[in-house]
């Protein structure tokens, strides 16, 4: 056994709520992802019959053949909130053992993430220059343009940029504060057409808004972003089901990536608590990276004067 006893062992709901609240105070842990580890660890518990905190291998291993039926990543996921209430529960003196090894590591089903070329975003905003190009442009495309340079520009998640406050971005500071997922705060470059979009537009925001894209009581929702992203690609020819706000984001980081912005920075610009999380985007064309080496490495002459002679 793998707990002191029976009789004196924490209950597993007890012990799931303590990790969880380890979890919101030391991990900065977001909302969601808390409720997604609390149905899996009582999804769990209640599989085997509430002696999850007293489970051996052998009773992980019959836990994980009743996922047999679901995705390698959900399996991935269910396991590795296992792994981290387990080591929670040695750390705490609570087990003598951690029986988690038992658990399956699936590859994940993670896909590389839908982004867009160059060429699409310059027929993107290529229609943004024309709308503006209106004498006097409409404030609706005023506020198109702010919101357009905010997505590709400094690679905001939807639901940052829809409830950003009015004084969010100034004009003299090329950058703003933004609390992301988790609590956690983090510096966004702006880019200075991103700045001077936001400025054109604020002047149409009324000084009593406390939302820099206001809509009713509160501020545009994501759905309707979703709705004008859509509309956008649609006039520049490209295909509505290839586009959404998180695709722009995952353009902003592609296009860094393949410009040389370092990992690490660009892990801390979109604000991803695991380094994992930002590897996805270094999906860049291998041709470039074979270009790279052969246009920039230091013993590139050496490497061809020994290829000529061995020709």
């Amino acid at each position: 056994m793998t707990a002191a006893s029976r009789e004196t062992r924490l209950s597993d709901r007890d012990a799931i709520e303590r990790f969880l609240e380890m979890m919101a105070a030391q991990s900065g842990a977001a909302r969601n992802t808390l409720s997604a580890y609390r149905t899996d660890l009582r999804l769990a518990s209640e599989v085997l019959s509430g002696a999850l905190v007293v489970a051996d291998a052998e009773s992980l291993g019959r836990l994980a053949t009743s996922w047999d039926a679901l995705s390698r990543a959900t399996i991935a996921r269910k396991a590795a909130a296992l792994r981290r209430f387990f080591a929670f529960l040695v750390e705490e003196g609570d087990l003598t053992d951690d029986p988690s090894s038992a658990l399956p590591r699936p590859g994940s089903d993670r896909n590389l993430p839908r982004t867009l070329s160059h060429d699409d975003v310059d027929r993107l905003f290529a229609v943004v220059s024309e709308r503006l190009g209106r004498e006097p442009p409409l404030t609706a495309d005023l506020r198109l343009a702010a919101l357009m340079e905010l997505l590709y520009g400094s690679g905001l998640r939807a639901s940052e940029l829809v409830g950003l406050p009015r004084l969010a971005v100034q004009s003299d500071k090329p950058f703003l504060i933004l609390k992301g997922k988790g609590g956690r705060e983090r510096l966004v470059p702006l880019s200075d057409r991103a700045r001077a979009a936001v400025a054109a537009w604020r002047v149409h925001v009324p000084v009593e808004q406390h939302y820099l894209f206001p809509s009713g009581k509160t501020h545009i929702s994501r759905f309707r972003l979703f709705q004008l992203v859509r509309a956008i690609a649609a006039e520049a020819g490209i295909a509505p089901d290839r586009i959404s706000p998180h695709v722009l984001r995952h353009a902003f980081a592609t296009h860094l990536l393949e410009g040389g912005a370092d990992l690490r920075a660009l892990q801390s610009m979109l604000g991803h608590a695991d380094i994992a999380t930002t590897e996805i985007y270094t999906h860049v064309d291998r041709r470039k990276l074979v270009e790279l080496v052969n246009e920039r490495h230091p013993l590139r002459e050496a490497l061809v004067d020994a290829g000529a002679r061995a020709s």
